[in-house]
């Protein structure tokens, strides 16, 4: 047999998981030269796009525009898209193998981690990864109900997704109606009682995980009134911080100096405070309030002083990380909640590389970075890739991975060609009532648009 790579032999390569580590993974392979590919991307969506569709907040549009690098990658010889795939369940990964000279897992850490505290599970405590799906329409999540009726909420965590969730929150609804945030989640954002939202972090403010942009843009709301405790900016502020962590000091220190507004709704940042409890009335009953530690810092460590207050609220999101869910047959770090690897090489508990598999993105390295940070980790992961090719240390597959099997197993399969006919109808959808989309929510009208609007099964 010809060599893998030739024009004669490409590489077969599976990605599981089309989100933006997929995305940059196949382009990473597809753009060599010398290189003939074929790159097939899974997702158990009908949809691509991963967190960039259903994780950046709708009021950021200019985030999304990292789309149109994905397309191009779609566009290259060798691409093609497989949608509503879920690999474990209509596919095993031992058929991947058995067809695919490599396969990349690319599938994000989708579970939240809990705070571990008593009235964790309490209604009215959900995760942010919850709410931001639900809000950005994700299929899995259109049915959820949150209750928005309280006058504050309280969100847990000092990273840009607590932000975001705390900016979508108390955003004026003529702002909101203008982006593609999902219907039903304009309807009952716009119907919601929230006034106030708090946004706890146990560390101080030089610790805090923000992007600049992020918590600048909380000061330039329409209506909303930020508020931040002038004795918290300067705590333990090192001489060294990096600098973005000094212009959120910044930042910061400015909200502090502000008087206190009228505005008729607010976003207060809370440092050095930890929740201990959330309260409600009996075992069961929804959250009324969150019982919070001060703490100290030493050394840049959050150390409880003792002292706690009760923060009365309705509902509370917690914002402290994701973890990553384990696949059927492919081996898994539960204490960190990653694909178990080393530089990308999917390892066996021993410590063994697997031949011809691999990770990238979050679950191989954790949910840390932003959008862009994928790239570099998927060039890090594509390079191994390429030296096993050329160690001969890949996959020897005894089956080829053509679309007419795939369809015995996936009838309803999505290809590049369905997502477009979504892609068009949404827009459409949204272009009269000058929105860019307004997004379908259910899987089955996914489908029929995919098939429907092409003419040929989807």
């Amino acid at each position: 047999m010809s060599q893998i790579g030739s024009q004669e032999n490409p590489l077969r390569v599976a990605i599981v998981g089309a989100g933006p580590s997929g995305f940059y993974a196949a382009e990473h392979i597809l753009k060599g030269e010398d290189l003939h590919a074929q790159v097939d991307l899974f997702d158990r969506l009908p949809t691509p796009f991963g967190l960039v569709r259903a994780g950046v907040a709708p009021d950021h549009p200019k985030i999304k525009s990292v789309i149109r690098v994905y397309e191009k990658t779609a566009a290259r010889p060798g691409f093609r898209f497989f949608g509503n795939v879920e690999i474990g369940r209509d596919i095993s990964v031992t058929e991947l193998r058995e067809r695919y000279h490599a396969v990349v897992y690319a599938v994000g850490t989708p579970a939240d981690n809990r705070l571990g505290i008593p009235g964790d599970d309490r209604p009215g405590s959900v995760a942010a990864t919850e709410f931001v799906a639900w809000y950005n329409g994700h299929p899995a999540y259109a049915d959820e109900a949150f209750d928005l009726s309280c006058e504050r909420a309280v969100v847990i965590g000092n990273g840009n997704v607590a932000l975001d969730v705390a900016r979508m929150l108390v955003l004026d609804p003529g702002e909101l109606g203008a982006t593609d945030t999902a219907d039903h989640a304009i309807a009952a954002l716009a119907g919601a009682s929230v006034s106030e939202v708090v946004v706890l972090g146990r560390r101080g403010p030089a610790q805090a995980a923000f992007t600049n942009p992020e918590l600048r843009e909380l000061g330039e709301l329409t209506g909303v009134d930020v508020v931040v405790d002038p004795a918290e900016v300067d705590v333990e502020v090192p001489d060294d911080l990096v600098p973005t962590a000094r212009r959120n000091v910044d930042i910061l220190r400015s909200y502090a100096e502000r008087p206190l507004g009228t505005a008729d709704r607010r976003i207060s940042l809370k440092f050095l405070r930890s929740p201990a409890e959330l309260l409600g009335d009996g075992r069961h009953g929804p959250v009324t309030g969150v019982r919070v530690v001060q703490n100290r810092l030493e050394d840049g460590r959050a150390v409880a002083t003792g002292e706690e207050v009760v923060i009365p609220c309705g509902l509370v999101i917690r914002s402290i990380g994701h973890l990553g869910r384990a696949l059927p047959g492919v081996p898994f770090d539960e204490r960190r909640g990653l694909i178990r690897n080393d530089g990308g090489r999917v390892c066996e508990d021993d410590g063994t590389p697997r031949t011809g598999e691999y990770a990238v993105g979050w679950i191989k390295r954790g949910p840390s970075g932003v959008i862009g940070t994928n790239k570099k980790c998927a060039a890090d992961t594509v390079a191994r890739l390429l030296d096993d090719l050329a160690g001969d240390r890949l996959a020897d597959p005894s089956s080829g991975a053509d679309e007419a099997w795939l369809r015995t197993r996936v009838p309803e399969l999505v290809s590049w060609r369905g997502w477009e006919a979504i892609d068009e109808h949404e827009r459409g959808l949204g272009s009269p009532a000058g929105r860019p989309r307004i997004k379908l929510v259910r899987v089955p009208e996914m489908l029929a648009v995919a098939g429907q609007n092409t003419g040929v099964s989807v």
